[in-house]
C-alpha cells in the first residue's frame, strides 16, 4: 500500500494578500491594522496568519491567510463606496413597524456585515434631531457602535482623525434635518 503524498501548503491568492502596514476591515470589528504575518504551527498544522491590531479596542486578532476571505476580511472601502454611504446617509430613514428586539437583531446584523453603506443605514435610520422623541438606552447603543465603525473606516479612507470624520458625519445628518 502506498503512502499517501502530502500536498505542499496553498499560498494565499495574490489579489487578497495584504502587508504589513495595510489597514483592512474584519467585519464584527470594524478598522484594523495588519502589524505582522506569522508562521505558527497550530495541532500539528503549519498556519501564516495576519495578525491584526484594532487600536480603539486594544485588540489583537490572528486571523489564517487562508480563511482571511472566508471571514470576511477586506481591504478598505473606496472612495466611491464611502461617498455612497454618506449619500445614504443623506437619504430618508426607514424605520420598519417591526417589534424593537427584532430591529436591533437587523441593525447589528448590518453593523456586523461590515458594509459601510449598510451601516450608514442604520446611523440614518436610529438618528435623533432636537424635537424628536428620545431614545432608548439600546438604541443609542447600537447608533453610536454604528456611527463609530461608520467614522473609522471614513477617517482610514481619507486619512483623516477619528473625531474630524465623526464631525463630517454628523454634519451631513444635521443638514437633512434642516
Amino acid at each position: 500500500m502506498a503512502k499517501p503524498v502530502k500536498k505542499p501548503p496553498v499560498k494565499a491568492v495574490k489579489d487578497f494578500a495584504f502587508d504589513k502596514g495595510d489597514f483592512v476591515v474584519y467585519p464584527t470589528h470594524g478598522v484594523g491594522k495588519v502589524v505582522d504575518i506569522e508562521a505558527k504551527e497550530i495541532a500539528g498544522h503549519k498556519l501564516e496568519l495576519f495578525v491584526i491590531s484594532f487600536e480603539q479596542e486594544r485588540m489583537m486578532l490572528r486571523v489564517p491567510v487562508m480563511k482571511a476571505k472566508l471571514s470576511g476580511l477586506r481591504k478598505l472601502s473606496s472612495r466611491k463606496i464611502m461617498e455612497n454611504a454618506l449619500v445614504t446617509l443623506k437619504g430618508r430613514s426607514r424605520v420598519s413597524r417591526a417589534m424593537w428586539n427584532r430591529r436591533a437583531q437587523e441593525y447589528e446584523a448590518k453593523i456586523n456585515s461590515g458594509d459601510p453603506v449598510s451601516i450608514a443605514e442604520v446611523v440614518r435610520d436610529l438618528h435623533r434631531n432636537a424635537g424628536q422623541p428620545d431614545q432608548s438606552y439600546s438604541e443609542r447603543q447600537i447608533y453610536e457602535a454604528a456611527l463609530d465603525r461608520l467614522a473609522r473606516e471614513l477617517a482610514a479612507v481619507e486619512r483623516i482623525d477619528k473625531e474630524v470624520a465623526t464631525q463630517k458625519l454628523n454634519s451631513v445628518l444635521q443638514k437633512v434635518a434642516a
